[in-house]
């Protein structure tokens, strides 16, 4: 009862709660808010180093869909290599293995694995470009689009002239920060 408390009072981070759980992640990981990874079966997930995952993804190690008819639930090891950003609401399923140097667009379904050096994007995730011209495009858009400081971010407590400073310099274009 007391741990029960303790717990509410102390909330456990959701990064701390996969690796009890039994998930292996490596250095430097990001996950952001509404981020699950499968609970139920995390010891099936395995994260490499410099990993982010925006909001609201979903890793998954198991497949209840069989569950009525067969009276089991499918499982599946998931394995995400190093240097991979998987972006907002995108879904990966069990039995998937992604790679090193991996970009996976937002809202994407992650239902095959992903090769190493590659982005990928939709429902489900198909091949886009490799990654080395997808970060040469984004560096060419830099060159001619405003960018800005760790002042103009939220975890800085970006004050309102910045910010309505900020949407002026973006009006006609993207804009990238630190």
């Amino acid at each position: 009862m007391i741990r029960k408390i303790l717990r509410k009072l102390r909330p456990v981070s959701p990064v701390n709660v996969a690796i009890q759980n039994g998930a292996k992640i490596g250095k430097h990981f990001n996950m952001l808010r509404g981020v699950i990874i499968d609970p139920d079966h995390a010891w099936h997930i395995t994260i490499g180093d410099n990993v982010t995952l925006a909001p609201n993804v979903h890793i998954l190690a198991h497949d209840a869909s069989t569950k009525h008819e067969l009276g089991y639930t499918r499982l599946a090891k998931v394995s995400i290599g190093n240097k991979v950003f998987i972006g907002a609401g995108s879904i990966v399923l069990p039995g998937v293995t992604i790679g090193d140097r991996v970009i996976v667009g937002a809202g994407s379904v992650v239902s095959s694995d992903v090769p190493s050096n590659s982005v990928f994007g939709g429902v489900p995730a198909r091949h886009i470009c490799s990654y080395d011209a997808y970060i040469e495009k984004k560096r060419a858009e830099m060159e001619n689009s405003p960018i800005f400081g760790a002042e103009y971010t939220a975890e800085n407590n970006i004050p309102s002239h910045l910010k309505a400073s900020m949407n002026k310099d973006m009006e006609k274009d993207v804009g990238y920060v630190v």
